[in-house]
């Protein structure tokens, strides 16, 4: 904070980033709570064979958000791994990375950096059956790569690395990048797998199907088991809560300092004015006990004698109001007889 008492420009930045990445952080751990509650909400639908009488009687034929876990099966066709015998699943996804070293300079370091170059997924239509294998009924999942969490299996990784020759290495040292290679994997769903699903459950021409829910709710689609996934829900939460109070302490504690600051600026400015104004009535008292006119005193004059040529700079104040005589027989320690600062050291004044 400057001495006119505005809040420097590095204080401003301080308090607006603080601010502002509060807000985004607290806007994302309310989405991530209320994602949790109505997961806990969330009713648990077994399956069974009873489940399309359940649904029918059900108003709208409908489970607006309910948790289905089951094992995927397929419903016609399905995905062989391109890489894996006899590996068989419903959603399969292929991924090329490039994999290289770019150099830093600001640290001077080379940093490790991945780019998806490739990226394909494959599905065919599938359906979550019951763990018992004697129960026939099975829901059809629709859209699942709309899904969060959908996290697959690695059934094939592999690493590509880039041969260089002599004059590649000494370009790519000269560019600042250094290629390693491509990394490829591949990501299955494979039948058989235990499958959490969170959505809209509904009962469709006699098909029962799970599919994205309406009203703004998450729509999941994991491997995980239904407590894994709300304790994992659950650690992004205390996550974004942590960021959103480190960041919101760092704000009302930025905007506190300012406001102290502020209010001892505006506390000592009017505490000058009051010993100002103190001092100029003292002034014409001294004035009017030596019977001299106001008018006939220059500004320039001694603010003691009333006699002398003002011929003192006072430090660190900044004061011009003694002359030289005054300023000796000031006693110890010598104080600005305007604001009652301390005199650290005096400049000459020399009037021309």
């Amino acid at each position: 904070m400057d001495s006119s008492g505005k809040p420097s420009t590095a204080q401003v930045v301080v308090l607006a980033t603080s601010s502002a990445l509060t807000a985004v952080f607290y806007s994302i751990y309310r989405s991530r709570a209320s994602t949790v509650a109505r997961l806990k909400e969330a009713k648990k639908v077994c399956i069974d064979q009873d489940l399309k009488n359940i649904l029918s009687e059900t108003p709208g034929r409908c489970v607006p958000y309910a948790v289905i876990e089951g094992v995927v099966r397929s419903v016609k066709e399905t995905l062989s791994s391109q890489f894996v015998d006899n590996c068989k699943g419903v959603i399969e996804r292929l991924t090329l990375k490039e994999e290289k070293m770019v150099w830093n300079r600001t640290t001077h370091l080379w940093n490790n950096t991945e780019k998806v170059i490739h990226q394909r997924t494959n599905t065919v239509p599938f359906a979550l059956g019951s763990h018992d294998d004697d129960i026939t009924a099975t829901i059809r999942v629709v859209r699942p790569l709309d899904a969060v969490e959908l996290n697959l299996e690695t059934t094939y990784e592999n690493f590509h690395p880039t041969v260089q020759s002599l004059s590649n290495v000494i370009g790519h040292f000269i560019s600042g990048e250094r290629p390693k290679g491509i990394h490829e994997t591949e990501e299955m769903l494979r039948l058989g797998d235990s499958v959490t699903g969170v959505g809209e459950l509904v009962l469709d021409n006699n098909l029962i199907k799970l599919q994205p829910p309406k009203q703004g709710f998450q729509y999941f689609l994991t491997r995980l088991d239904y407590e894994s996934l709300l304790r994992k829900q659950g650690n992004s939460v205390r996550l974004w809560r942590i960021l959103t109070l480190v960041f919101g302490v760092a704000a009302c504690s930025t905007l506190i300092f300012l406001l102290w600051k502020r209010y001892v600026r505006h506390r000592e400015s009017k505490k000058e004015r009051s010993m100002l104004e103190e001092f100029k009535e003292k002034q014409k008292k001294r004035m009017r006990e030596l019977n001299i006119e106001e008018s006939s005193v220059l500004p320039s004059s001694c603010t003691v004698c009333l006699s002398g040529e003002r011929s003192c700079v006072f430090l660190e104040c900044g004061h011009v109001c003694t002359c030289a005589q005054c300023y000796d027989a000031l006693p110890e320690p010598k104080k600005c007889p305007i604001c009652r600062a301390t005199i650290d050291r005096v400049v000459p004044l020399y009037n021309s």
